[in-house]
């Protein structure tokens, strides 16, 4: 698959079952998402695997930390999927790259993971919530005290009847300037031919 077409028929997957990719092929699309754009090579990111029973145990935690009439549904949410990869977002401090640029790093990095997938026939979804955020969640992964969990993404393979059309392509010209050699943004009467 193309770079544009992974990019126009890549979809956020809610319906996602086995297969998902095993350790092994994980690690290598994350050895190629990591060439993605990353000032001064800092890799300010992990991942963590959770499969199998594992995601009960973070079901588990999610749900302590819910309202009480919301706890069995929270906990189930684990269950969309056969791999949860949990983003955990490391900065580097001290560094001449600031932690902006760090976490605009592991964006690019993430996304670029979400394409090699889509690429291969896997589905994939970025969700966070308050989970991000709970203690439980915290101590679960390990984390310590710099760093952030972002999220998790959910992966596996779509439901196969799911269309895979192209994305429609957005009018984004209000989105767009240029600097005019008297160093102000232009207005569009004078746009450069593309």
């Amino acid at each position: 698959m193309d770079v544009t077409t992974a990019l126009l028929t890549r979809r956020s997957e809610h319906d996602l079952a086995a297969p998902a990719p095993g350790h092994e092929e994980f690690a290598y699309l994350l050895k190629v998402a990591a060439t993605a754009p990353d000032h001064g090579l800092l890799r300010p990111w992990r991942w963590i695997l959770i499969r199998g029973e594992a995601r009960e145990e973070l079901g588990a935690c999610l749900a302590e930390e819910a309202p009480l009439d919301r706890r069995s549904q929270t906990a189930a949410k684990t269950q969309r999927a056969p791999l949860l990869a949990s983003l955990v977002f490391a900065p580097v401090h001290g560094h001449k790259v600031p932690e902006w640029e760090q976490l605009a790093a592991t964006s690019a990095m993430t996304q670029s993971l979400m394409l090699l997938l889509h690429s291969r026939g896997y589905g994939s979804i970025w969700r966070t919530g308050p989970g991000v955020g709970s203690a439980q969640v915290r101590r679960l992964l390990t984390l310590n005290d710099e760093e952030r969990c972002l999220g998790w993404l959910y992966i596996g393979t779509a439901n196969g009847d799911a269309t895979r059309r192209r994305r429609p392509l957005s009018d984004v010209s209000d989105r767009l300037s240029w600097l005019a050699h008297s160093g102000r943004p232009a207005a569009d009467a004078g746009a450069p031919a593309m």
